[in-house]
């Protein structure tokens, strides 16, 4: 069994990070679940994710915001080469893009009304796209996930909590990663890194 240690920005990145994961085939558990304190947090403890990355694959997941650069971002990240078992994945822009990705899930969340994003990793504020759909959602959901102040949408009190139970339930990181590169990337270096920790080639 391969251990998976995963450190996240927030509640709803960890929720993303342990579904990709699930998806894995190889035999795996999760050691520790770190973060969720925002980026600044996960940046600061880029040396303590090197050394544990010495014994378990170390997932690490963060948004690219406004940064202009994905790999000028990486780099100022991972200033020294990391481990092999250190997997830092960047969301394009924000993980709401990977969210948005999976149209299926997104109408049984929100409803029919809205057009969704065709090319989510393309959007410049995807938290933003995402409030502006769920006005028009049921009216329970749309409690959750957003609020009004001064004229600006901004995330509700439940917004976490509803998409993480929602990301539970009914998003798929497949159907996702169809639309967003960014989360394909993800899929596919996570399934490697895993299965690479599990059979390790020899001397």
């Amino acid at each position: 069994m391969t251990p998976i240690a995963i450190a996240t920005e927030d509640q709803l990145s960890e929720a993303i990070a342990l579904r990709l994961i699930a998806d894995i085939p190889t035999p795996h558990f999760i050691q520790h679940k770190l973060g969720k304190t925002g980026r600044g947090y996960l940046k600061s403890k880029m040396n303590s994710w090197y050394q544990m990355a010495q014994h378990q694959v170390m997932v690490v997941l963060t948004d690219l915001d406004r940064a202009n650069c994905l790999v000028e971002f990486r780099d100022q990240w991972l200033v020294t080469a990391p481990p092999q078992n250190l997997l830092l994945r960047i969301a394009v822009r924000e993980v709401e893009s990977w969210v948005l990705a999976d149209h299926v899930a997104m109408r049984a969340l929100i409803g029919v009304k809205g057009v969704l994003p065709a090319a989510p990793d393309e959007l410049a504020d995807p938290k933003q796209s995402l409030l502006k759909l769920a006005r028009s959602a049921p009216k329970d959901i749309r409690a959750d996930l957003l609020k009004t102040i001064g004229g600006n949408l901004t995330q509700g009190l439940g917004y976490n909590a509803r998409l993480t139970a929602w990301v539970n339930s009914e998003w798929s990181p497949q159907r996702a990663a169809e639309r967003s590169p960014s989360l394909a990337r993800a899929r596919s270096r996570l399934n490697d890194v895993v299965g690479a920790f599990a059979s390790p080639t020899s001397g």
